[in-house]
């Protein structure tokens, strides 16, 4: 096929809806709850809505998680068959950390946009109350060895190894395997290189609250929140938060350097979760009577070398690739910053929104009137369960980009834990 007949080819992806469980820190409402039964009852809550539990309703399910335990290494087909979704609809897992849930949605997309699948759901989960714990790694060896032993003798002398040391857990980090750093202390490497101050961050932070309670307050989320365990809405949210209140936390990263600026209020909690976004093509959804929220035109990948590169100097911090991928992607599209009714950065830190900000306008793309910025809250009050935080998003943009006239066109932003970034454009023609 030659590149003009593919591009006659290609078709209009509509973002259909979306449904999501409330996020919920770890460790509260949904302890005891798995990747899977989170991302059941957000799939279910989509199945109902649209009314897709017969056979063939939906071409394809996407989803992933990135703390997952071994019995999760297919969780996307073993969610389709707990859920009402149809026994036989197809499902496969998609992995890229932070931007699991975009990546998930670009992926269905892309068979849609072939004419692959007519339809397609994407999403993705995390618990960070039920991550693994690894065995041991000297315990692993020493159980291996005896696995291996070609005599009830030698196996004894094997077992024999262990010793009480063994018998610790190795438990999840929050740090990249290359560095050691966590997350939050290479944003603080990134927010010195910037020169992000402390007052800016707390701003963000609490307008952030603000907006998403002024969200649910006006019925945006009737149709995309689905209750689950007791709640109905996001538990991390805090109404009555303000820049003074947030100036009495202390710094946790960032703290053997001078005048450290990032605290628990301007940082993402750990938090669980589930997002489903319900995509498909122009044809299938005017055959369901159903009118598409928004279409996905364009998207782009981007990573950063956070151990060699430019990190001091800000340009190859850890969560800085979306600094790369936007000025490319809008390049491609021939579009600007301006261009946009409403713009989306996950909010992982306020101190990495505000430093993406900055590379932006340093690259010439110009300033992002705050006033479109993130105008429904995200994750700093929503929370960051990693692998749904994308598909929330996509969700949330598609359906506020409803509240406005036609044309209008969103920008979405995600950056991701080893150095990488997922960006994509929504319009609603």
């Amino acid at each position: 096929m030659s590149p003009q007949q593919l591009s006659q080819s290609v078709r209009r992806v509509a973002i259909v809806g979306g449904a999501r469980i409330p996020f919920a820190r770890s460790d509260g409402p949904y302890a005891t709850a798995s990747n899977q039964q989170m991302l059941t009852a957000a799939l279910d809550g989509l199945v109902e809505r649209y009314g897709l539990q017969e056979p063939g309703a939906v071409g394809e399910f996407v989803a992933g998680a990135v703390l997952k335990h071994s019995r999760d290494f297919n969780l996307a087909r073993e969610t389709v068959l707990g859920s009402t979704l149809h026994p036989r609809t197809p499902a496969y897992d998609i992995q890229q950390a932070c931007g699991t849930g975009l990546q998930a949605v670009i992926a269905a997309a892309n068979k849609i946009a072939l004419g692959q699948t007519e339809s397609a759901v994407a999403g993705g989960a995390d618990t960070a109350s039920d991550a693994p714990l690894g065995v041991n790694d000297s315990l692993r060896r020493i159980l291996l060895e005896a696995r291996r032993a070609k005599s009830a003798g030698a196996r004894l002398r094997a077992l024999a190894k262990v010793r009480p040391g063994h018998l610790v857990p190795d438990i999840p980090r929050n740090a990249e395997p290359r560095t050691g750093l966590s997350m939050g202390e290479h944003a603080a490497v990134t927010a010195r290189a910037w020169g992000i101050p402390r007052e800016a961050q707390d701003e963000l932070a609490a307008t952030s609250h603000r907006r998403l309670a002024a969200a649910y307050e006006r019925g945006l989320f009737q149709d995309l929140v689905v209750p689950f365990r007791g709640l109905a809405r996001d538990q991390n949210l805090r109404p009555g938060s303000t820049v003074e209140k947030l100036a009495s936390l202390k710094p946790v990263f960032g703290l053997g350097h001078p005048d450290p600026t990032m605290t628990a209020g301007n940082s993402t909690p750990l938090t669980d979760g589930a997002a489903t976004v319900l995509l498909a093509s122009e044809e299938w959804a005017r055959e369901r009577g159903l009118e598409p929220l928004a279409y996905l035109t364009a998207y782009e990948t981007a990573a950063v070398d956070f151990v060699g590169g430019d990190v001091a100097g800000g340009e190859d911090g850890l969560l800085m690739a979306p600094a790369h991928a936007v000025p490319r992607m809008l390049e491609r599209a021939g579009l600007g910053l301006d261009d946009f009714d409403l713009v989306e950065i996950h909010e992982a830190f306020a101190s990495q929104v505000l430093a993406t900000l900055a590379a932006w306008e340093k690259q010439g793309l110009g300033s992002v009137d705050r006033a479109r910025l993130n105008v429904a809250g995200s994750s700093l009050a929503t929370g960051h369960p990693f692998a749904a935080t994308g598909a929330r998003i996509v969700a949330t943009l598609a359906k506020l980009l409803t509240e406005r006239d036609a044309p209008a066109r969103g920008l979405i932003s995600v950056c991701a834990a080893g150095g990488q970034g997922v960006t994509a454009i929504l319009e609603r023609a």
